[in-house]
């Protein structure tokens, strides 16, 4: 269901809705300041359960925090001074930071090691929906790849921008998706940088 709205003043009735269904274990789609992203509620075991069979990705690498605001990753991830400048220099923004997570980030999201991908998106419509829920988005990026039968592709095939979508319509074929959030334009096609900034360095896992 495509839910078309203006992203600096959406329906608040629309947000609401949005938020239930995250609130019930859905999935909501929406357009980040990269490309188009699936998410769920970060602390619904339902939801976290169903993003992670749509994606058809076991990986957590694959898988990001969404934040509106940069005090919401001291509450998910250990972050010291040197990290938090860095992240408050770079956000909002197209990057992911790798973090090491807390004990409770860890268990509330199940995860098989204690790091996990988080970023602030520069794009109102996450931001809003965000805020409207309380608290970050579990998410990954929609590819062509989580289409009805399609084959499955190799890494570097994944990592292609033509994986990705433009429009709102187009992911509406991915079963599993219940609500589109969508502001009327063309998506930008791109990935996100991916920093690791654990030990005291930066590394980068990937250039978008």
């Amino acid at each position: 269901m495509i839910k078309y709205v203006i992203p600096n003043n959406i329906d608040d009735r629309i947000l609401s809705k949005s938020v239930q269904i995250l609130e019930n274990g859905g999935l909501v789609s929406i357009p980040t300041d990269t490309s188009w992203a699936i998410a769920c509620s970060f602390k619904s075991k339902e939801g976290i359960k169903k993003l992670r069979s749509v994606s058809r990705e076991r990986d957590e690498q694959h898988f990001t925090l969404l934040c509106s605001e940069l005090s919401q990753f001291s509450k998910l991830c250990n972050l010291d001074n040197s990290a938090f400048r860095l992240i408050n220099r770079l956000t909002p923004g197209p990057y992911v930071f790798i973090l090491r997570t807390f004990l409770d980030t860890e268990k509330a999201l199940s995860l098989k090691r204690r790091e996990i991908g988080v970023r602030i998106p520069n794009s109102p419509i996450p931001t809003a929906l965000i805020k409207k829920l309380g608290f970050p988005l579990y998410s990954i990026t929609a590819k062509r790849s989580m289409l009805p039968a399609t084959p499955s592709f190799d890494d570097h095939e994944e990592d292609s921008k033509e994986q990705l979508f433009s429009f709102g319509w187009e992911i509406e074929d991915i079963d599993g998706i219940d609500m589109i959030l969508d502001g009327g334009e063309e998506q930008e096609r791109i990935f996100s940088t991916v920093l690791d900034i654990n030990g005291g360095e930066v590394t980068i896992v990937r250039q978008g």
